[in-house]
């Protein structure tokens, strides 16, 4: 497979939200870097994250200019914008840059433009000189702040349960914490050393763990708590809940329950 071809087969993989299959352009060993969350992800890592992201958000994906191709490398920029006015999200431009062997990447870095903050021009540079800056650099963000926003953050979470919104989003999340998205996602990222979704999931499972235990095995709870703790599909909550606690929900509830009696 050709470097075009690879990008070609790499992006519909992501036109039809399907998780296996874009992982599936990844090495087993490979690494997939999200720069804008600052997180290395694993084969298996991408696909559950992936999961949820697709449960959530339904985009389109195009190239934008030409396919930049090196020895072992290719890069290229790209726009993702949601299929309809009706779903969530907004337009976002991108640039992934990718080392090859054969015919699947052992490493893909992806840099986006995330609403509310101005890296156009950055994706721009680093897809002229194929590298990028530290994430935080320049964020202005000092410690005093970060503390700040960090118990803030923590207030909103616990008290108002915003987690539960299945729509939820960073740039929403932000704006109830009254920061910037660049700033909660340093919040999150370095204060936390965790990734929005990873950070997301972990008080949905930690609520779902609760519904479960008071759930006594009633006909669909497994798929009821799911749609109730914020996840918008069956599928994504068994990654999601398999990921955290390393046992699917109905075995985390009927050892539970075991204990129980």
């Amino acid at each position: 497979m050709g470097a075009t071809e690879f990008v070609e087969s790499y992006m519909d993989a992501w036109n039809h939200r399907d998780p296996e299959a874009v992982a599936g352009h990844l090495a087993d060993n490979g690494t997939y870097i999200d720069v804008p969350e600052n997180t290395r992800r694993t084969h298996d890592e991408l696909i559950v994250s992936l999961t949820e992201f697709f449960s959530t958000y339904r985009h389109r994906y195009e190239l934008i200019g030409e396919i930049m191709k090196g020895r072992n490398t290719v890069a290229y920029q790209y726009r993702m914008q949601p299929v309809s006015e009706t779903e969530p999200g907004e337009i976002i431009y991108g640039a992934d840059f990718i080392t090859l062997r054969g015919d699947t990447a052992v490493m893909i870095t992806d840099y986006y433009d995330i609403p509310g903050q101005e890296l156009r021009s950055e994706i721009a540079r680093a897809t002229s000189r194929s590298k990028g800056n530290h994430k935080y650099a320049k964020s202005g963000l000092n410690e005093r702040q970060l503390h700040q926003y960090k118990n803030r953050l923590d207030r909103i979470m616990q008290t108002e349960q915003v987690f539960l919104q299945p729509d939820l989003t960073l740039p929403k999340l932000a704006q109830q914490v009254g920061c910037s998205v660049n700033h909660l996602s340093q919040v999150i990222n370095a204060g936390l050393g965790m990734s929005f979704f990873d950070y997301l999931n972990h008080f949905r499972i930690e609520h779902a763990k609760q519904l479960l235990t008071k759930s006594n095995g009633q006909g669909n709870a497994v798929l009821n708590v799911a749609f109730s703790v914020g996840f918008n599909s069956n599928s994504a909550f068994y990654a999601a809940f398999k990921k955290c606690v390393g046992q699917t929900p109905a075995q985390f509830r009927r050892l539970r329950l075991q204990k129980t009696h």
